[in-house]
């Protein structure tokens, strides 16, 4: 029973969504060419269930390059519409439009030459006669079986929001690098902020063995690096491969069945040529995926002589919180 009921729940509150496609129209052109025009802020207002939709409309146009806010409408009729000043742009958001607090606001914005766009369900309302633009999001029915509790109402609100967001970074241009600008924190900051050169080891902290090293002191680099891998160097210093504990294991096993003796070997004859590198600039992110798609754990970075100037390990990325 509580299956269907939630199916139920679910089916409308698609439909609701569904059917706001069949209804945009010139009125959506036209908000979006306010907001792009606007000077100051957008300010987002809605009262109720109508105000958390509104909070969360706000906090997707800030984090995607249109500078938002919230304003709760019964505070602001009690002084703190004097956050909203020439230039900005307000977008109200009532479902029935006859919102007691919004009606309230409306003299005053106009007042001070405010524009207003309208997300409602009633083109007939007071806020649509008083929005310079309106935007219809009404629903057929609400998911809640009493008619009661806004639900369908809201989610094709809080689509309609969204839509709005995405239009406007595609207008603006928005890229991936100015939206980590407004995300430095957590996870995502991390994958779109931390570069290379963030994390990397440096100095004596790089492996390195000459060509013609003997494998025995490859073998101590590697160990005493604890990376997990040698550079090999030609004698100008540049790279020519590197040596792995994997490639270690892999002569390892062909000399016992050929007889040969591994550490009177050199670098040069067991290293693996032209391995994966990447640059300091680049996105720790970056490093992350060349790693897992060439199934290695670490990187050299190169300056621009191909000379290592640091590595990366698997490690490093993980401790960093770049996942």
């Amino acid at each position: 029973m509580s299956i269907e009921q939630a199916k139920r729940v679910l089916r409308i509150e698609a439909d609701a969504i569904a059917r706001l496609i069949d209804h945009l129209d010139e009125n959506f052109v036209r908000a979006v060419d306010l907001i792009m025009s606007c000077k100051g802020r957008v300010v987002v207002t809605g009262m109720g269930k109508s105000g958390h939709i509104g909070n969360k409309i706000a906090a997707t146009l800030a984090s995607t390059g249109t500078p938002a806010l919230f304003l709760h409408p019964a505070e602001g009729i009690h002084g703190d519409l004097g956050m909203v000043t020439k230039g900005d742009l307000v977008i109200a958001l009532s479902n029935s439009g006859e919102t007691e607090e919004l009606s309230r606001m409306l003299p005053s914005l106009k007042r001070i030459g405010i524009k207003i766009i309208a997300l409602t369900g009633n083109l007939e309302s007071t806020l649509a006669r008083n929005s310079d633009v309106v935007i219809y999001v009404g629903v057929k029915e609400e998911a809640c079986p009493l008619g009661l509790a806004p639900t369908a109402s809201t989610t094709a609100t809080l689509a309609m929001g969204d839509a709005l967001a995405v239009v406007l970074l595609n207008s603006r241009g928005f890229r991936e690098e100015d939206f980590a600008c407004f995300h430095p924190g957590g996870s995502l900051g991390k994958r779109l902020l931390l570069r290379v050169r963030d994390i990397m080891h440096t100095g004596d902290a790089v492996p390195k063995v000459s060509v013609d090293t003997l494998i025995k002191d490859a073998i101590y680099e590697i160990s005493s690096k604890k990376m997990g891998v040698t550079s090999v160097l030609d004698p100008a210093g540049k790279l020519l491969g590197v040596i792995s504990d994997g490639d270690l294991r892999r002569w390892m096993e062909k000399t016992e069945r050929t007889g040969e003796n591994l550490l009177a070997k050199k670098a040069g004859d067991i290293m693996t040529p032209d391995p994966k590198v990447i640059s300091k600039d680049a996105l720790a992110a970056e490093a992350m995926a060349i790693m897992e798609n060439s199934s290695i754990t670490c990187l050299m970075i190169l300056d621009a002589n191909r000379r290592p100037e640091g590595v990366i390990h698997l490690h490093d990325l993980l401790k960093a919180g770049v996942v």
